[in-house]
């Protein structure tokens, strides 16, 4: 496994690559069972693997949750190692943001839904980066988890409307014994969110309707950005905790018949 820590190294490499039959994964780090399920799906699928790490700052709305967001590198290397990536591009926001931030990717409909109405600017972010990533190691297929469901839409759409000769690859949300869905933020839950979290998969696939999971989930102490069941899924973000020591956790399930 190689570390590609510029643009200028992510090149070379892409035109030394035995085969244009390339797996791409990329990430924020913090890695978990979820994340290895990806990179094992393009190990098996592809010939090469790549994988990048880079938590993006134009996907944050909140500077508390950039600062607070998991930073493991080391350990995250070792799984990339042991799972079989071939390489691992490490980007700079100096080389990724050369221009500043000027110049964006803006969907105009879905974004403005469910997490979007709540993160101004987040699939933005999320957006650009994704394209400059994906324009950089120019993968035959990018690999995401559906427990950020509307980020696949959002990509596979981007990917659709300008043309890109890259896959977009939906894979099934990895959860805990419990249904938690994995995320790197679960590391920020305290004990008491830890016991809660939970009950979010739990409501959501109920037959109960959306006000319903609402209100049951509002008692048990959540704080409920939303519960949306639309275009065939049901969604769900809601925060745990108190003050800048809240942590955000969305999922969604296939839709469900309301009660």
């Amino acid at each position: 496994m190689i570390l590609l820590e510029s643009i200028a190294a992510v090149s070379a490499w892409r035109r030394a690559a035995p085969s244009a039959d390339i797996g791409f994964v990329p990430t924020m780090g913090a890695l978990h069972v979820g994340h290895q399920s990806l990179i094992e799906r393009s190990v098996r699928e592809k010939d090469q693997t790549v994988l990048s790490i880079y938590v993006n700052p134009t996907q944050f709305d909140n500077p508390d949750d950039l600062r607070k967001y998991p930073n493991l590198l080391e350990a995250d290397l070792n799984i990339a190692r042991a799972t079989g990536v071939d390489a691992v591009f490490l980007p700079r926001y100096e080389e990724i943001y050369a221009d500043g931030f000027a110049y964006a990717v803006d969907e105009r409909q879905v974004s403005k839904t469910l997490c979007g109405a709540y993160r101004e600017g987040h699939f933005t972010g999320v957006l650009t980066v994704v394209m400059k990533l994906l324009n950089l190691v120019r993968p035959a297929a990018a690999y995401f988890g559906e427990k950020d469901y509307q980020q696949y839409e959002l990509i596979r759409g981007m990917a659709k409307a300008f043309f890109l000769e890259t896959d977009i690859v939906a894979c099934p949300t990895v959860r805990e014994p419990s249904g938690l869905a994995l995320s790197s933020r679960n590391l920020n839950l305290d004990a008491k969110g830890r016991s809660l979290a939970p009950h979010l998969y739990e409501l959501i696939s109920t037959q109960h309707g959306d006000t319903e999971v609402v209100r049951l989930l509002t008692e048990l102490g959540f704080n409920v950005d939303y519960v949306v069941t639309q275009r065939g899924r049901r969604y769900a973000a809601a925060k745990l905790g108190e003050g800048s020591s809240q942590v955000r956790l969305i999922d969604n399930v296939e839709k469900v018949s309301a009660a």
